[in-house]
């Protein structure tokens, strides 16, 4: 047959979906975009916002346009939260989800549900109703991963406007983590940070005593996944294989001196045995 494949697998081909676990502050707390589904499976439950890989799609491309069809946003910080694949997952067929966390903004948001969908709305982390397929379970990953790179990169900074307090940056830590943080530690932690610097800046009003305005240094680099919102320059990639190379070669030898000092030690076990 004439542009058929020169090969063919055998083996059933499962579906492959991304799913999108969608962050905001809202009142300081921490919501989830959440669609209710108007098909089956699972009509008339909440779920979260996804769809279908195109075929001439990559998962990240996918990602950026099931964003753009929640949200109307065509950037936001987007990173992959990993794959889920329980054969029973989706009582359709198999089907694999990849599931990516965005952080975006709420009051820039003008919600719009899909065409497979009936309602969207934004929903506060502890009141959070049943969720259709495993996306508790996704949910719950998702802001694990949040977690995880609130304490070791900037993106804590991704909920905030461009100028904000330590008080507000202290909140968001509160939000994500659902846990109240020592004010005192927390201020002398986040005024050691290198990524944040104050402006000189004060903001007046209300009853309370003026607060000191910071923002991102410029020197530090926001944290951007590869492959999603830019992509890594030819000199990366290749800085990227060479650091590979030789952390390879680094662990080979490493393993290498292993073992020939367990292969001394045996000999000298041995030679004390006689």
């Amino acid at each position: 047959m004439t542009g058929q494949a020169s090969h063919q697998y055998k083996h059933p081909h499962p579906a492959v979906a991304v799913d999108l676990a969608m962050f905001t502050l809202r009142d300081d707390v921490l919501q989830v975009l959440l669609i209710e589904r108007g098909l089956e499976p699972f009509r008339g439950q909440w779920a979260l916002p996804g769809g279908f890989v195109r075929i001439k799609e990559n998962l990240a491309e996918a990602a950026r346009r099931e964003l753009r069809e929640e949200t109307g946003l065509s950037q936001s910080y987007l990173e992959q939260v990993g794959a889920f694949g329980d054969p029973d997952r989706d009582p359709r067929e198999r089907v694999i989800s990849v599931a990516y966390f965005a952080i975006i903004s709420a009051d820039k948001v003008a919600l719009q549900a899909g065409s497979d969908a009936r309602g969207v709305r934004w929903c506060a982390w502890n009141e959070l109703p049943a969720l259709a397929f495993d996306h508790h379970h996704i949910l719950n990953e998702a802001r694990a991963k949040l977690l995880e790179k609130m304490n070791r990169t900037t993106i804590a900074l991704e909920f905030l406007p461009p100028e904000f307090t330590l008080t507000e940056l202290q909140r968001v830590f509160e939000a994500v983590q659902g846990a109240a943080v020592d004010k005192r530690n927390f201020r002398k932690w986040a005024e050691s940070l290198s990524f944040i610097k104050p402006t000189g800046k004060l903001r007046r009003g209300g009853q309370h005593r003026p607060a000191a305005l910071y923002k991102a240094n410029s020197k530090a680099v926001l944290p951007t996944p590869a492959g999603l919102l830019t992509s890594p320059s030819e000199a990366q990639r290749k800085a990227d294989t060479i650091a590979a190379y030789r952390k390879g070669y680094e662990d080979a030898v490493a393993a290498l001196h292993r073992s020939f000092t367990e292969s001394e030690k045996a000999a000298l076990r041995a030679v004390g045995s006689r």
